[in-house]
């Protein structure tokens, strides 16, 4: 059995968190996530998401590890 890609427009979503992911333009987004403002195939989406998402860690661990990172001594 073979899978064949979504041929729909699709369009980038963030979290608060910081977590990008895709959704199809045409269904309201679930609580917590907003556009991102690119929308385009599944592919184009995907790839726009590879060259912008280079951070994976979440918003709140990025904070927490800037609030505790050790100072600079030197």
């Amino acid at each position: 059995m073979s899978e064949t890609k979504d041929a729909g427009v699709h369009e980038v979503v963030v979290n608060d968190e910081g977590q990008y992911s895709i959704w199809r333009v045409e269904r309201d987004l679930p609580a917590g996530w907003h556009r991102e403002g690119f929308t385009g195939t599944e592919d184009e989406c995907l790839a726009y998401i590879d060259a912008t998402w280079t951070d994976m860690r979440p918003a709140s661990l990025r904070r927490w590890m800037s609030d505790h990172e050790p100072p600079v001594t030197g």
